[in-house]
């Protein structure tokens, strides 16, 4: 009779799944990189889960259309938010599995009226949107992405700076030898949201002309994309890093790119609901906007949009809504704080995320006294605990830095409060809300891994 392992430590994926594992994960990442760089803002995101889930058979949704077991369906809200479901062979009543995770990341949003001219040099306004370091985004190449809706209704995307012979964005920053008064400030007074001013040409047209430099960019943009200074008005353009996802390390066990928080989350979740494929139950991922702001609005998590869909879904297999809510579980997928030795004093290094260590479970999210977070019960987390044993993933838990020191949310307690068992489960990321932030491959695999167990069991 072997013995009881009475310990509990945590393991890196290396020294319990072995090699097959690894390689596996190795090659599923060149599918997310290439998923990552198509997906720098919540629309693109969209656009890309529309592309995969129709790849698989998924059909877009309407409100009333009849259901029927083995129906695979995808809303698409606004363009900014999807929720992908397929009807299980089970009876609706015993729930629904969720996943759900969020595709906005922080960035900078141009200002409506962002045009202007100060010393020869062309500018547009920004507005930062999420928690930023501001420093972070200075004197680094930038791209613009996103949309102008024109009066007359057409739909102008726009995306400047990622092909090699694009242009870039570009904020400008103090040189070192007149920063001896700056060195003395703080980082959060030192660097000022409104001096997030990008730079975009310097080049006057001819003539004498006024601001003769917004006029030749403010003529390019007209000739270019058909759009004048007015568009911008109803406009959605972000600001964000340009270039692609690389390996990090000799070793390439890691991926430096911008969005990790939370597409990191959002792709293992998307392709493990299309490869669950063999699920009895009723499953749906949810890809959501607006979390990195409060998850407000009609694209957000707290949008009453979820409940419209649970109704929908119930009344047409013949279920109760409330019976189908309480039996559902949902994973809130989101990342975690992987624990960093350069600042290891805002960690509680026993209950942080480590890297390589699989994927992580986040009992409770919020700050101070676990304030603002929904606290899994410990019913549902044993529950989960078993999925992930019996499938062999590897998994930890995590909290988000020591008591007192910060804190954050995610979508869970959103879920949780329309009686949805709802428990934080994602991958561990180095540089959180950097410009570029940092994943292991291997705890992103074993993420796949949890949510397509999770689908299945």
């Amino acid at each position: 009779m072997s013995e009881t392992n009475v310990r509990y430590e945590k393991k890196t994926v290396y020294a319990k799944a072995g090699k097959e594992i690894v390689d596996a994960a190795y090659e599923y990442a060149k599918g997310y990189v290439r998923y990552l760089d198509a997906s720098k803002t919540e629309r693109e995101a969209t656009d890309e889960a529309v592309k995969m889930a129709e790849a698989a058979g998924y059909r877009p949704y309407e409100f009333g259309m009849p259901l029927q077991a083995g129906d695979k369906l995808y809303y698409n809200n606004r363009g900014k938010n999807i929720y992908l479901f397929k009807i299980g062979t089970e009876h609706i009543n015993n729930g629904i599995r969720i996943t759900g995770a969020h595709i906005d990341s922080p960035r900078l949003d141009l200002k409506q009226v962002p045009v202007y001219e100060e010393a020869d040099m062309c500018y547009l306004k920004t507005h930062y949107y999420g928690g930023i370091r501001k420093y972070q985004w200075l004197a680094m190449p930038l791209a613009l992405h996103g949309v102008v809706a024109k009066q007359n209704g057409e739909i102008v995307k726009i995306t400047v700076g990622e092909n090699e012979n694009d242009p870039v964005m570009y904020i400008t920053d103090l040189l070192p030898h007149l920063a001896a008064n700056e060195n003395t400030k703080t980082v959060a007074t030192a660097f000022q949201g409104e001096k997030l001013n990008i730079l975009v040409g310097s080049r006057p047209v001819e003539g004498d002309e006024k601001e003769a430099v917004k006029l030749g960019v403010l003529r390019y943009l007209n000739e270019t994309y058909g759009i004048t200074e007015e568009d911008f008005l109803s406009a959605e353009l972000s600001i964000v890093p340009a270039g692609r996802a690389r390996d990090v390390g000799f070793d390439r066990s890691m991926i430096c790119g911008y969005g990790h928080d939370d597409r990191v989350c959002a792709y293992p979740s998307i392709t493990a609901m299309i490869d669950a494929d063999e699920s009895v139950h009723t499953t749906m991922c949810i890809l959501v906007d607006k979390e990195e702001t409060g998850s407000d609005g009609v694209t957000g998590m707290q949008c009453n949009l979820i409940m419209d869909l649970i109704s929908e879904i119930s009344k047409a297999l013949g279920g109760n809504e409330a019976t189908v809510r309480y039996n559902s579980k949902c994973l809130s997928s989101d990342v975690a704080a992987t624990f960093d030795p350069a600042f290891a004093d805002v960690y509680e290094k026993r209950n942080a995320a480590l890297i390589n260590c699989g994927v992580a479970m986040c009992k409770f999210t919020g700050s101070r006294g676990k304030g603002g977070t929904s606290d899994a019960s410990a019913e549902l987390v044993a529950w989960v605990r078993r999925v992930l044993n019996e499938a062999g993933v590897v998994w930890q838990t995590c909290e988000l830095g020591k008591i007192d020191v910060g804190g954050g949310g995610t979508i869970a307690k959103y879920m949780a409060n329309h009686n949805i068992d709802t428990i934080d489960l994602g991958v561990g990321v180095l540089s959180m809300h950097a410009p570029y932030e940092v994943i292991s491959k291997v705890d992103l695999y074993e993420a796949y891994r949890a949510f397509r167990a999770f689908y299945n069991f």
